[in-house]
């Protein structure tokens, strides 16, 4: 069962407009059949680099490749053959159309490199994160979060509100669209068999890694900083690495589309602001899986909760706006008295401060958005409407500006 996702027009419209495309992300998010399902009834040609023998020959012999395989065409896992796009360069070059070569790749940091340097001006580049809740409920939102109480209005026309339960059951089942595909996936299973290959299809190629377990408690030590602000020192102690070890597979976690680091709420002038990023899992089932939560009502009432709630809201905000195309303008701010707004939504000189806050009626987190004053001072930005992202009934004023926004209308 095919899931209608919300980049398909952003899709469409970068492959109108640049010769080349290419869809990146982690493994398992449906890049292959979302680009499959778009290409249906163009005699759009497909190859998957996964297969040896058509890998052997990208490698060995690339123009012979382009000439066996002809555009329009759509390679899959292209990270497999760096080579090949010297020569998908040349060919854009020569005789390419607007969307004749679709790409996609999940080994962003090395992938990008290789783009940046053959393809430079030649190839659009999107970014696809898993199932977004409204995805998987049914609901469409047409454009990426803002706490404005314009496009809040509009959110309540299309949403379908949940419960506690509902919501923490999506939580903890994660966002992977095998899960929700209608086959008979058990989600232990799945998640092990997601962690063994993300090893040794990825890790063991970008990293001199030579025990498995090494990093295998690594990756849980950083699900167990989900929704905080990263701490090397802890995870490089329960790996049992040096620190500077532990920043690099942080970097590789990032550039396997695994975590996401939101970085502080920094503009030029501001002053008294915690410099360190947070870390966020995109895919809040993967963390649940490596922080051992069988279950979402134990993850509910669990030590994690209020952190994994967290981790999903950022997360379905970054993809409203990754699904659009748009690079997300996401940061969070705190300040050296620990007060913290976890989301600064940063947009044409003015700061939308989100609250995320696992309560019903989280009255206290109104102070907390003053921490923004000065900082709008010190930098002389404006600050726009902001949220309180909880768990009330119905969307309802908290001040002046500011709204207790239901988690189902996100």
């Amino acid at each position: 069962m095919y899931i209608t996702r919300e980049i398909e027009e952003t899709v469409k419209r970068i492959s109108g407009q640049f010769k080349v495309l290419l869809l990146t992300g982690a493994r398992q998010v449906g890049k292959t059949t979302l680009l499959k399902h778009l290409a249906q009834g163009s005699g759009r040609t497909y190859v998957t680099l996964d297969d040896l023998a058509v890998r052997s020959l990208a490698l060995s012999d690339p123009a012979l490749f382009l000439q066996r395989y002809t555009p329009p065409l759509l390679i899959d896992e292209i990270q497999y053959a760096p080579a090949l796009l010297s020569y998908i360069k040349i060919y854009a070059d020569t005789k390419a159309q607007n969307g004749d070569i679709w790409l996609t790749g999940s080994q962003r940091l090395p992938l990008m490199q290789g783009v940046t340097e053959s393809l430079a001006g030649r190839v659009g580049i999107i970014d696809l994160q898993g199932l977004t809740a409204g995805e998987i409920n049914g609901a469409e939102y047409t454009e990426p979060f803002l706490p404005t109480a314009e496009q809040l209005l509009r959110r309540l026309k299309n949403a379908n509100k949940q419960s506690l339960k509902e919501i923490y059951k999506l939580i903890w089942q994660g966002s992977m669209p095998a899960l929700y595909n209608g086959g008979e996936h058990d989600w232990q299973s799945y998640y092990a068999s997601y962690v063994q290959t993300f090893l040794q299809r990825d890790v063991m190629k970008l990293l001199p890694v030579n025990d498995e377990m090494v990093f295998f408690r690594f990756l849980c030590a950083a699900a167990g900083q989900t929704g905080k602000m990263i701490n090397y020192a802890e995870l490089a102690k329960a790996a049992e690495v040096s620190a500077p070890t532990a920043k690099q597979w942080i970097k590789t976690l990032e550039a396997a589309g695994i975590i996401y680091l939101l970085q502080p709420f920094m503009p030029p002038g501001a002053k008294y602001i915690v410099k360190a990023p947070k870390l966020y899992f995109f895919d809040t089932g993967l963390a649940a899986y490596l922080t051992r939560w069988n279950n979402a009502e134990a993850l509910e009432m669990g030590a994690m909760s209020a952190e994994f709630f967290e981790t999903w809201i950022v997360a379905e905000i970054y993809k409203s706006y990754a699904n659009k195309g748009i690079v997300p303008p996401l940061y969070y701010l705190r300040n050296f008295n620990g007060k913290e707004l976890e989301l600064i939504i940063y947009e044409n000189g003015t700061a939308y401060p989100v609250a995320i806050k696992k309560s019903a009626h989280p009255q206290k987190a109104v102070k907390t958005f003053a921490i923004l004053e000065p900082v709008s001072a010190d930098a002389n930005i404006k600050i726009g409407e902001g949220g309180i992202i909880c768990f009330a009934d119905d969307l309802l004023p908290a001040a002046q500006d500011l709204w207790y926004i239901p988690a189902w209308l996100v």
